[in-house]
């Protein structure tokens, strides 16, 4: 799944206008809220959800800019 989405990130960073789309806090915030809600649900610690989350979007992000920079 990793894979998948590396190179949906990868096309996404084409189309993105400008550093402020690619970092996008507000959605950044909306998907933390989402998986920290879906831990709860499931008996899982959202802590620990949402450092993982938060590791794998900066990542992610910090890849999205290598790619919307070339």
């Amino acid at each position: 799944m990793l894979s998948e989405r590396s190179k949906y990130v990868r096309q996404a960073a084409k189309f993105k206008k400008n550093t402020d789309d690619v970092q996008a806090p507000k959605r950044v915030e909306e998907v933390i809220a989402k998986v920290r809600n879906l831990a709860l649900e499931y008996g899982l610690n959202p802590e620990i959800i949402e450092q993982i989350y938060r590791t794998m979007i900066a990542c992610f992000i910090e890849f999205e800019m290598k790619e919307h920079r070339k």
